[in-house]
């Protein structure tokens, strides 16, 4: 199994979690992948700190002693130079650096390039250079998100200020400029969380794109919803995109076991308890929680599908082999954390009955 989603942390994040930590994490769950988003700190934007990170996390893996294959993702900025810097770097430390990443509205770490004419650019610079690998899109349109809706004395509130057209609009911006752009490329929609964003991306109100597309499914936008942030513990379960409201979760988990969405996917961000409920950071521990998810969905599934939605699709849109040594189905639930933000998955999981079936 794979996870081609992962924020770890370390360097200027010690106080979250440790490569070591996190990649223990990931084996202990059952898998034989992670693929790490760029924004680190300080980030991935650079050829000096993506062999920096590939360094570190071999550190980490030789004192583990387990057989994880680490990838990671280079991270965009509007620079035309440092965009050809990094399509360099892919094309030297492929398969290690598996794909480019653009976050096309501000999410942690500020790394959004949120302005339309700064995307294009983005586009035309990959399309210029021949890049023919995986660029993996944050979709919120910067524009639409409704700041003054925020209220941290409610976080239910991050759902309406960060609210579905805001994905779908993004999702409709990169499929117009990157085939505007002749990008020749795979455009992977991270996270996608609307079943609107979803058919918009296959083409269902528009033509197919010229350029393959892909999407990932996170557990908890599968099974939570924002109803459940009206709880005390509602700040834990701060994320972005936003938890959405009923029925959309269980209409997108149809969608992932039906085969319009590639692969899971589960964003592993773990933050410290202060973080969370005094910064009111977004993210939460996805890894420990990968092998219940399967579990959950396991009887509703065909045997095949799961191999495809926890490693095949992924091998095959990367380009990239990997072993599949420990097929979805392995019982591995691991790792701990400062506070528990799936504890409220318990309630998820009594209403396993109706999951799916909506």
């Amino acid at each position: 199994m794979i996870d081609p989603h992962v924020h770890l942390r370390d360097w200027n994040q010690k106080s979250k979690e440790t490569l070591r930590h996190g990649l223990s994490v990931a084996w202990r769950a059952g898998l034989d992948g992670v693929f790490e988003m760029p924004n680190t700190d300080p980030p991935l934007i650079s050829r000096e700190a993506i062999l920096r990170r590939i360094q570190d996390a071999d550190a980490a893996l030789a004192s583990l002693a387990v057989p994880l294959f680490h990838g990671l993702y280079a991270g965009l900025t509007a620079d035309e130079r440092q965009i050809e810097g990094v399509v360099r770097a892919w094309q030297e430390l492929f398969p290690r650096v598996v794909g480019l990443k653009m976050f096309a509205g501000h999410s942690t770490g500020l790394m959004g390039i949120v302005e339309r004419d700064a995307q294009a650019l983005v586009y035309r610079t990959l399309a210029k250079l021949g890049y023919t690998g995986v660029l993996a899109v944050h979709c919120e349109k910067q524009a639409l998100l409704r700041s003054a809706e925020w209220d941290p004395g409610r976080p239910v509130s991050h759902a309406r200020a960060r609210p579905p057209a805001a994905e779908v609009a993004s999702v409709d911006d990169q499929r117009e400029l990157a085939a505007a752009a002749g990008f020749a490329g795979t455009l992977h929609v991270c996270h996608i969380s609307t079943p609107w964003a979803l058919d918009l991306l296959r083409g269902k109100h528009a033509a197919e794109p010229p350029f393959r597309v892909t999407c990932g499914l996170t557990p908890h936008h599968a099974l939570l919803d924002a109803g459940m942030m009206e709880s005390s513990a509602g700040a834990h379960l701060l994320v972005n995109p936003p938890l959405r409201p009923l029925p959309l979760p269980s209409l997108m988990l149809r969608r992932l076991l039906d085969g319009e969405i590639d692969w899971i996917e589960t964003d592993h961000a773990p933050h410290t308890l202060r973080d969370k409920t005094e910064s009111f950071a977004s993210g939460i521990p996805g890894l420990p929680f990968y092998p219940r998810f399967i579990k959950l969905i396991a009887g509703r599934t065909s045997r095949a599908r799961l191999d495809e939605i926890t490693h095949n699709a992924i091998c095959e849109a990367f380009s990239i082999r990997i072993a599949n040594t420990r097929r979805a189905g392995e019982d591995n639930l691991a790792g701990e954390y400062e506070y528990d933000a799936f504890a409220v998955l318990n309630v998820a999981e009594d209403r396993g009955g109706a999951i799916g079936r909506s």
